[in-house]
């Protein structure tokens, strides 16, 4: 997952971490922290125990993740115009700067830019929230942003030129939820194994962000040259990749939490992460059968296996685009028979060191000038590894 440093050098960063409490506002909770923390809780509402704890500190640190790549995406592909909840009329900066790249969007959907800006929303709300509830319980908030908002955003014109935390310029992404969520008989709860949708995104690194604006340039007859679709394209995919894993994530911490309200919290939140994943399997399905160099978007409704070449009525089943509901599958218990779920869910498959794996794996948090993980990859483990390790009391 992450090869830039050695075990004993992440360890020594995370140690220095804890001791010094640069995380930002307030000081995150590490393991150690953790355990000298209990928070007091309203009336009528037991306490927050350090489980409960670790797991909000966790969900906020990676919803501040999701804000932070989302805004890179509405600053360039957003409406710029709507109705929102941080200021009377817009987000609280500027969105839709890159017009060329809204239209390659539409190819998708139409409504893209609204979706985009509503998930910048949301996410921003999340992080914002968890934050806040955390304080109200006597704990301490937490912000990624001093130490690890050092990457280059986008350079095309309008894009403010301040560090991010996120990565969009080269990405790996894993396409297997698509037909994940198709098979009858496989659960990765079980151990079940899947095939990519786009293979190519799962290998290589691919921009899904206009990285300058020669990206943005149309063709002589006004036409969205193959670039620029393929950016917009891996963007689609890239939106679906990162809610899905919310839409399970949510749920395997669920299982770990002790207080009633912070049960209450995660399911109201995890259920926010599904909508999201369903609107954006919906729209990647949209993408157009073309090649950009080594990446080809295949045409998922020619019954032909993209990573085989196979062909037959169970190919169909499993790339279909139209087949956006989960097919019913094994759960629990293969003799209880099949079942529409999110998967995974278990607490080891959707846990909270698989999200933060998976992220890295993604690209996000790449550094373009070394090559190698910026420190949050451990900062952010750290957490996870709390968040796993928390118990549901009774």
């Amino acid at each position: 997952m992450e090869n830039s440093r050695s075990g004993i050098e992440r360890q020594a960063s995370r140690r220095s971490f804890l001791r010094t409490g640069t995380w930002g506002v307030g000081a995150a909770l590490g393991t150690g922290l953790l355990s000298q923390q209990l928070a007091g809780a309203e009336e009528g509402n037991g306490p927050l125990n350090r489980g409960d704890i670790a797991i909000l500190t966790f969900l906020s640190a990676l919803e501040q993740v999701e804000a932070d790549l989302w805004i890179q995406y509405a600053e360039l592909g957003g409406a710029v115009t709507q109705g929102v909840t941080f200021s009377p009329i817009d987000l609280p900066f500027k969105t839709g700067l890159a017009p060329n790249y809204i239209t390659a969007l539409q190819v998708l959907d139409g409504d893209m830019p609204q979706y985009i800006a509503d998930n910048t929303d949301d996410e921003i709300s999340h992080h914002q929230f968890l934050n806040n509830y955390l304080m109200s319980k006597g704990a301490q908030p937490i912000d990624l942003s001093p130490n690890f908002a050092i990457l280059p955003p986008s350079q095309v014109t309008g894009v403010p030129q301040t560090g991010r935390l996120t990565n969009l310029k080269q990405l790996t992404i894993d396409t297997k939820w698509w037909t994940r969520y198709r098979s009858a008989t496989a659960n990765p709860d079980f151990g079940g194994t899947f095939e990519n949708a786009v293979p190519d995104l799962a290998k290589g690194q691919h921009p899904a962000i206009p990285l300058t604006d020669a990206d943005l340039a149309l063709n002589s007859d006004g036409t969205i040259p193959n670039h620029l679709q393929a950016i917009a394209s891996t963007a689609g995919f890239h939106f679906a990749f990162i809610e899905q894993g919310g839409s399970s994530l949510y749920p395997a911490l669920a299982q770990k939490a002790s207080n009633l309200e912070v049960l209450r919290l995660l399911l109201s939140i995890g259920g926010s992460e599904i909508m999201h994943f369903q609107t954006w399997h919906d729209k990647a399905g949209n993408a157009p059968n073309i090649t950009d160099g080594g990446l080809t978007f295949p045409n998922l409704n020619s019954a032909v296996d993209p990573n085989t070449g196979a062909t037959g009525p169970n190919v169909a089943d499993e790339f279909q685009t139209n087949l956006i509901m989960p097919e019913p599958t094994i759960f629990l218990n293969p003799k209880l028979g099949p079942v529409a779920i999110i998967r995974p869910t278990s607490k080891q498959q959707g846990g909270a060191v698989a999200s933060v794996i998976s992220f890295a794996d993604d690209g996000l948090f790449l550094d373009p000038h070394t090559g190698r993980n910026t420190g949050i990859v451990d900062v952010l483990m750290e957490l996870a590894e709390a968040a796993d390790a928390a118990q549901r009391k009774m």
